[in-house]
């Protein structure tokens, strides 16, 4: 390669390269630089050191958030993986009107998140919502769904489950169509069919399909914000105050700015250990 060429080349790559450091670098090198500090909106600014990252594990809400995150994520991770490869499967399968089918597939997630905050405190309303006066209709027990401090977070993975279930299952649907065909009729000639080839062959080739799909939703969910904000604002009390909700409110409710930039550098740490972990898998199952 010429001088010039690599000099081209160079230069190309700047552009990037400044857009990575303005977007995520400074962004999280300033956020850490607050965190540092003992920083309330309105009052002067005071080197602490790590004394905002002691003061997390003192923090029964940060327990609080910490477990709700979790629980919030691994709930919604496995369904969605779950519901999402069963209906990748069947999808595989559809031969009329494939084409309508996953247009209406795609539409739950492209959803702006305003909308399916108001779509849900509608349809789960305890008095007027329409899934209680289903239930009823059928004799069965309703329910408080976004106003139970016991049943919150379940409503909240199960509307999440809803939305991005089908962004999986396209996921799933494109790592079918690549799979090698060739195998599949080995498989037939050895007698390998229905759930033998479903089991044997079909999901261990998914693999790093659905690993990536995986860190994809884990990115996501581990920063889930929007949805819950609009619908509860971590309410009832602090039943669904996840970290990135607990972290808004000390912000911008309470303006502790410095405390609220170490929860959030503890989140980031969070799903970038969640994403490295899941990219090591992937690696192992790559075929």
């Amino acid at each position: 390669m010429s001088a010039q060429r690599a000099a081209s080349l160079q230069a190309l790559m700047w552009p990037a390269v400044l857009f990575v450091f303005l977007m995520v670098v400074f962004p999280f090198g300033f956020a850490f630089w607050l965190s540092l500090h003992d920083y309330k909106i309105g009052q002067t600014i005071r080197f602490t050191g790590l004394e905002n990252f002691l003061l997390i594990w003192r923090d029964e809400l940060f327990w609080n958030g910490f477990r709700l995150t979790l629980q919030l994520y691994g709930l919604s991770l496995v369904l969605q993986l779950v519901l999402g490869v069963a209906l990748g499967l069947l999808l595989n399968r559809i031969q009329r009107m494939r084409s309508l089918v996953r247009t209406l597939m795609v539409s739950p997630f492209m959803l702006p998140p305003v909308v399916i905050g108001m779509m849900a405190i509608v349809i789960l309303d305890p008095g007027m919502g329409v899934v209680n006066h289903l239930l009823k209709s059928a004799h069965l027990p309703t329910s408080l769904f976004l106003a139970s401090t016991e049943g919150v977070i379940y409503t909240i993975v199960l509307i999440d489950t809803w939305q991005w279930t089908p962004f999986v299952a396209l996921i799933v649907l494109g790592g079918l169509q690549a799979l090698p065909q060739r195998i599949y009729e080995a498989a037939a000639i050895d007698g390998a069919r229905g759930w033998r080839e479903l089991v044997y062959i079909t999901l261990p080739m998914l693999g790093p399909t659905i690993l990536t799909a995986a860190v994809l939703r884990s990115v996501d969910l581990l920063r889930f914000f929007d949805v819950i904000y609009i619908t509860t604002q971590g309410g009832p009390g602090y039943a669904s105050t996840t970290l990135n909700i607990y972290a808004y409110k000390k912000a911008f409710d309470f303006a502790d700015v410095g405390y609220a930039s170490a929860l959030m550098i503890t989140l980031s740490t969070i799903v970038f250990a969640a994403v490295l972990v899941f990219s090591q898998f992937r690696k192992k199952v790559s075929w």
